[in-house]
């Protein structure tokens, strides 16, 4: 996930990469204006799959209506399941992204120096869509954030996201 907010540092998931004062990058996030349009909806269903190979068309297997009540329902291998749907909150802006076969290098540097011919390999992302919403799937009822642990783990990363990237008011720093 990535945060926009009024009282953060923007960081564009459109921008190629994002210098770290710190350190030199391990990872490049790519996106282009076409994926901008490409929307989805994460899901994640508590389960365990054993394959591995390529699945063909998902809507074969996977295509979740609303039921009467406004809730997601799905059907997967016979099971019903009822999803509960968590939206991210403003400004923050989750993304689909896909490992890339794209290799890119960047020089390495020592002592503030650069040392010439020493190139290390970065990571490649490329964002595939963008969503701002997810649905978390239940076996026999929704999920519910007082009982299941992954809407309780997404809630509480949004949390501790918000406080890792956002910067102490002013309040904060004058002690009041």
């Amino acid at each position: 996930l990535s945060t926009q907010s009024t009282h953060h540092q923007p960081y564009p998931i459109a921008e190629h990469t994002r210098q770290v004062s710190m350190s030199k990058e391990i990872l490049s996030i790519q996106s282009n204006d076409s994926n901008k349009n490409n929307k989805a909806v994460a899901n994640l269903l508590p389960c365990r799959i054993h394959h591995d190979g390529p699945v063909g068309d998902a809507s074969t297997f996977w295509n979740p209506i609303q039921s009467e009540n406004g809730k997601p329902v799905a059907y997967f291998r016979g099971r019903k399941l009822h999803g509960t749907t968590v939206k991210l909150p403003e400004h923050y802006q989750g993304v689909v992204m896909e490992k890339s076969d794209k290799v890119e290098t960047q020089q390495l540097e020592d002592n503030g120096e650069e040392a010439e011919g020493d190139l290390v390999e970065l990571g490649t992302m490329d964002v595939k869509a963008e969503f701002d919403e997810m649905v978390i799937w239940g076996h026999e009822s929704s999920a519910e954030a007082a009982s299941d642990p992954y809407v309780r783990s997404i809630e509480e990363w949004l949390t501790v996201a918000e406080s890792i990237h956002s910067y102490p008011s002013s309040e904060t720093k004058t002690g009041a």
